[in-house]
């Protein structure tokens, strides 16, 4: 059974919904009439995120998933519950994401920033990747890939010594190469990558420090502001959108230049879909 009663109406899934910019995200695709999946770990948050959500609503109600990105088969349920429930998806928005103060490894044997920012996300993208069809994949990265080092061949950052910004700015410099690479294969949706600058969020609670930040400095963006361009990029016309474009305040906003490295982006294509098992997928 698909949950096709609410029309015609775009669908919306938003990883990381629980809070900050995906919460503030789905909120507004809630209040423009769309329907909203909201995907988050903590299943407490989730639920009142979803009931906020459901407050702001001018539509359908929205509906919320448990998926820890922590654990790879928590992705491929989720893509299976949403592939069982909506005949298409208008918008995917990769917004999940964390730092981490020290190496962490998670089950499946990845660094855990790599993971959840970047190779969760890849998975879910490709596994749901039919009904994405005609529609649009936005990923949050950060202007903080400028300090990322990635290497396909070493996602993990094994071989050099662990720093928390270095390694989580490789994971957003992997978010930026995903959607160049997407574009390329997927002429059908259309990608985009964003900074949502510096948002008063939950970011870094693990950092005493990080948090002491993200909670007390003046001048740090609502969360309201964070996502403004992942509204935009979901809503605006298509042809004002550069499709595998970075963008910064709803403008193109040019990355270093390793970062529009064809080679590079396939690279970092095919040593994701060997991580999390997929198989080898043709250009089309």
């Amino acid at each position: 059974m698909t949950r096709d009663s609410a029309g015609d109406a775009p669908v919306a899934v938003v990883t990381g919904a629980s809070s900050g910019i995906g919460l503030a995200a789905a909120t507004a695709f809630a209040r423009l009439g769309w329907v909203v999946a909201l995907v988050g770990r903590d299943p407490d948050r989730l639920k009142s995120s979803t009931d906020l959500v459901r407050e702001a609503a001018r539509g359908p109600d929205p509906v919320a998933y448990r998926c820890d990105f922590a654990a790879l088969d928590d992705v491929r349920d989720l893509a299976a519950k949403l592939l069982a429930e909506y005949p298409r998806i208008d918008v995917l928005a990769n917004n999940a994401g964390g730092a981490f103060t020290r190496r962490q490894v998670t089950t499946a044997g990845f660094e855990m920033s790599m993971q959840v920012n970047h190779l969760c996300h890849f998975l879910l993208a490709n596994l749901v990747r039919e009904r994405l069809a005609g529609g649009r994949m936005i990923n949050t990265s950060s202007d903080v890939h400028t300090r990322g080092l990635l290497d396909p061949d070493d996602l993990s950052s094994t071989r050099r010594r662990y720093r928390t910004f270095p390694v989580y700015g490789t994971s957003k410099q992997a978010n930026i190469l995903f959607g160049v690479e997407a574009a390329r294969r997927w002429p059908d949706v259309l990608t985009a990558s964003f900074h949502p600058g510096l948002v008063r969020t939950r970011f870094g609670r693990a950092n005493p420090l990080l948090a002491t930040f993200f909670r007390l400095s003046p001048g740090l963006r609502t969360p309201e502001r964070g996502a403004d361009t992942l509204v935009w990029l979901a809503t605006a016309p298509a042809d004002e959108i550069t499709t595998g474009g970075y963008y910064v305040d709803r403008r193109l906003h040019p990355t270093s230049g390793r970062l529009v490295n064809p080679d590079l982006a396939e690279r970092l294509w095919r040593a994701s879909a060997d991580a999390v098992g997929l198989a080898p997928e043709p250009l089309r």
